[in-house]
């Protein structure tokens, strides 16, 4: 634990000295971070994703530089500082967790996650647990919690085969919308249902949509290359036909 607190306290020393001494570091405020810090929480979930846990030990540390960066700043304005925010933390914790730290039962993690959404809306005087949800989210991500949010007071489909039916009810409606030739924005609209269903699909089956819509990205970006790198052409040039036997041929090589 001494070894840890060191580290951290170490930390501490060098983001004092970055904020007095670097004229970069001294510039920054809140909002010039905010955008940096999204851009790490991206690289961080990028080296999760492709397994490379060496990355993600240095992904880590720069987003917890990110952290103290804001406490620092928040601290020269009187507002708060790593102290508080720590602190702050632990309480939440210590609150949200009474089948740990009071006489609460909790069962099981569905009782665990409900006990939760409860105690937020009790802390904060929300009136809705969406509220919870950022509204910047990317909006596959903010589906996805949406739903798991609603899941924990029950509002939930019973099975998967019932979310399926979801999926296929709104492919008809959106097919219809299109073949009546219904404005573009009454499109869109049946075209977002369809992806609301699909990514309540993707949660009864355990499958992360972004992390899987992610993969398919990289797997066409990687099939296409293969296309650009395996003729003599340039690939404008390539008839369409010619660019299929070359993506099946990308294909092949992708199960050797």
């Amino acid at each position: 634990m001494e070894e840890k607190l060191k580290a951290f306290e170490r930390l501490l020393n060098i983001m004092d000295d970055l904020r007095e001494k670097c004229p970069w570091d001294k510039k920054q405020t809140l909002k010039s971070l905010s955008l940096l810090t999204i851009e790490e929480t991206y690289e961080l979930t990028d080296a999760i994703q492709e397994g490379n846990l060496e990355d993600l030990k240095g992904e880590i540390g720069d987003l917890m530089l990110h952290l103290v960066f804001y406490s620092k700043i928040a601290s020269e304005t009187n507002e708060f500082d790593i102290t508080d925010v720590l602190n702050t933390v632990c309480d939440k914790l210590v609150h949200r967790h009474p089948h740990i730290y009071g006489d609460v039962v909790a069962e099981d993690e569905a009782a665990v996650k409900r006990n939760w959404e409860l105690l937020k809306l009790q802390e904060k005087g929300k009136k809705s647990i969406l509220q919870g949800v950022p509204k910047s989210l990317p909006a596959i991500v903010k589906a996805y919690r949406i739903q798991e949010k609603v899941k924990q007071v029950g509002f939930d489909w019973e099975d998967k085969e019932e979310v399926w039916d979801k999926v296929e009810e709104e492919l008809g409606e959106l097919q219809l919308t299109i073949d009546d030739r219904e404005g573009e924005e009454r499109i869109a609209d049946e075209f977002g249902d369809v992806l609301f269903a699909l990514i309540n699909y993707a949660r009864f089956l355990n499958i992360d949509p972004e992390a899987a819509l992610e993969h398919t990205n990289k797997k066409f970006i990687r099939r296409f290359q293969y296309i650009e790198q395996s003729s003599d052409k340039h690939v404008s040039e390539l008839s369409l036909d010619e660019m299929d036997q070359l993506w099946d041929e990308a294909k092949e090589k992708e199960k050797e």
